[in-house]
């Protein structure tokens, strides 16, 4: 734990945010974003609460800020991973790797995974509205990063196809991760029965499954 003096320069504020988020960011590698308390992260940073309150309006400020910061990282993965990927390339080819980069690039980041997962039911309540705007305009920006990139890999789905792709592979990404981290008491179940193993959900081939059901669906027919 780090005990700080007051920050009194525009310079020293910046570093106290700077601070706390990646405190937050060091918990979320230990435990999931549930368990992660105001509490616990002003007593890590080493700042009382209240102090914590004058940087960031709540905990599910500081999440949605982290929760950025990883999204636009992962949009730069993307775009690597699809790099090198040209219209003269067979279809299939690009829709596969296209289909791996998502769920591999995902499956690297699961601080953001978790964070998308507990988006609409957590991190956007409990917030100012201006915390909700610079949240969404940084979406925005990202969102259109993204069809720039998945168009340019599958030109065939157009920005339109690209941008319904996005949309509805973010939520299948939040959902199957919700459902392939089952909490330890369903654990437990899956452990003790092997009839209900069928059920189970494993993040990555069910993404990938989903994934090319999506872009079969967004392609012109």
């Amino acid at each position: 734990m780090t005990t700080f003096q007051r920050a009194r320069s525009a310079e020293q504020r910046a570093a106290r945010r700077a601070a706390i988020l990646a405190t937050a960011a060091t918990m979320l590698t230990e435990l999931p974003v549930a368990d992660l308390s105001l509490n616990e992260l002003s007593r890590r940073v080493g700042l009382a609460k209240s102090n914590v309150l004058n940087y960031f309006d709540s905990r599910e400020a500081v999440l949605l800020e982290l929760s950025s910061s990883e999204l636009t990282a992962w949009v730069e993965d993307l775009a690597g991973g699809l790099e090198g990927l040209t219209p003269a390339m067979p279809l299939d080819e690009r829709l596969e790797q296209l289909v791996d980069t998502v769920v591999g690039t995902l499956a690297r980041r699961p601080v953001l995974c978790d964070l998308v997962s507990a988006q609409a039911s957590v991190l956007e309540r409990n917030i100012s509205t201006e915390t909700a705007l610079e949240f969404k305009r940084v979406a925005a920006v990202t969102y259109t990063r993204m069809i720039e990139v998945i168009a340019g890999a599958v030109p065939e789905l157009g920005a339109e196809g690209a941008g319904r792709f996005i949309a509805a592979a973010s939520m299948l990404a939040g959902a199957i991760w919700t459902h392939s981290h089952p909490v330890p008491a369903i654990v437990a179940a899956y452990e003790a029965d092997p009839s209900i193993s069928t059920i189970r959900m494993e993040f990555e081939p069910a993404l990938r499954d989903n994934l090319w059901l999506l872009l079969r669906g967004a392609l012109p027919r």
